[in-house]
């Protein structure tokens, strides 16, 4: 039998014009309201319990569908069509985001703005004002567009997340979710982007035009080892429980590589792999110096340590939890708990030195930092700037002060 079922006098043409049929296709269904009378025939049932809750998106619409649309359209479709053939009274509810970055910035970029001050200056009202009027711009480019794709999905009904009944039942939500005791206050590590003041969502991070190219120094610290060893688990050391004499690692320089040197000032503690090889050397280059890092990456350090320095000592790197050393910095000299080596499964050989220098902005630091007690440090401010806490450099963004 010819598709569509509608023109059933009409034979197989050999050589149909898709795009025609896809069209009379679209008509049809608009004309017979195919898609809501699949809806209307199917009861919610007693207390909805026939009924399937699908809300889609949603996506920005001050901004035109593209192919990732497309792709992530029709797998959303075959979900409510499957529930609707089983029966399930399905209402599908397009929506709308209005708030988070893409609408503030497109806002931005119409009024000229450059720095989050300028918000202040002019009133959050006044700012709302703007991203509401241009949050929904293009929702007859988004209609056509998921109309073309043969999507069965209610834009009459559609829902907005600036609709207040939406944003009061986001916070009905969090309040239900506080009531139960499942919400506290913490730290955590994201994606902040200074410019705006705001943290970032992992999809904003993959923008196009989210990254950019520059060119930053890297830097190798050396980490003096004062000889002594606290806090910690019995569970390290070797395989009796012992653990090396702390003494003979006084003097001794834990060296680590870090591509951020702004982080160095907020440096609690290092990070070392329990299983990887460490050794001590004496550097033919730096004659009376005693240098600790992992065994493999000796070769990547060649010109500054020579080809072949003399190994006084290997340990794995269990062996050197709790050790001391000296701050790199004064700034936070006082910390408790803080400079000391800890162990971490995720510090590698590929790169480095297979020590790692730990600083509250890494979501892995703050895992081990926290664990080990130490409390975190956050000398840079909201603008991406050094506060009064690092006075060197206060007032520079991290970039700057790299």
């Amino acid at each position: 039998m010819a598709y569509p079922l509608h023109r059933p006098d009409q034979g197989v043409n050999p050589s149909p014009d898709f795009p025609a049929l896809e069209r009379q296709t679209l008509a049809y269904w608009d004309q017979d309201g195919t898609f809501q009378a699949s809806v209307d025939a199917r009861p919610t049932g007693r207390h909805s319990d026939n009924e399937f809750v699908f809300y889609d998106g949603p996506p920005f619409a001050n901004g035109l569908p593209h192919y990732g649309h497309l792709l992530t359209g029709y797998v959303k479709d075959i979900v409510p069509r499957y529930e609707t053939m089983r029966g399930k009274h399905v209402e599908r509810r397009f929506g709308w985001d209005c708030h988070g970055l893409p609408a503030e910035l497109e806002a931005e970029r119409e009024l000229g703005i450059k720095d989050k001050s300028e918000i202040d200056q002019m009133g959050v009202e006044a700012f709302n004002a703007a991203c509401r009027s241009s949050v929904l711009r293009y929702t007859r480019e988004w209609r056509d567009y998921v109309t073309r794709q043969a999507r069965w999905v209610s834009f009459d009904h559609d829902y907005k997340t600036l609709d207040l009944t939406y944003m009061e039942s986001v916070i009905w939500a969090f309040k239900t979710l506080w009531d139960k005791g499942y919400v506290y206050e913490g730290y955590r590590t994201l994606w902040y982007c200074f410019r705006c003041g705001t943290p970032l969502s992992a999809s904003e991070t993959k923008q196009d035009d989210a990254y950019r190219t520059r060119q930053d120094t890297a830097v190798t610290v050396a980490f003096k080892l004062t000889g002594e060893r606290r806090e910690v688990a019995k569970s390290y050391g070797s395989d009796d429980g012992t653990l090396p004499d702390a003494a003979q690692f006084r003097g001794v320089e834990a060296l680590a590589w870090t591509t951020t040197p702004w982080t160095v000032p907020s440096n609690l503690a290092l990070a070392v792999n329990p299983d990887v090889d460490y050794v001590i050397v004496r550097p033919e280059t730096m004659p009376g110096s005693r240098v600790l890092m992992a065994e493999a990456r000796l070769g990547a350090y060649a010109r500054e340590l020579g080809e072949n320095p003399p190994v006084e000592a290997r340990f794995k790197g269990r062996d050197l939890a709790g050790l001391v050393y000296q701050p790199p910095l004064d700034y936070f000299k006082d910390q408790e708990h803080a400079f000391r080596i800890l162990l971490a499964d995720y510090v590698t050989t590929e790169d480095g030195t297979g020590v790692v220098h730990q600083a509250p902005y890494g979501e892995e630091d703050q895992m081990v930092l926290e664990g080990a007690g130490i409390d975190l440090v956050t000398p840079v401010g909201p603008d991406g700037r050094f506060d009064a806490e690092v006075p060197d450099v206060q007032g520079l963004t991290v970039f700057e002060a790299n």
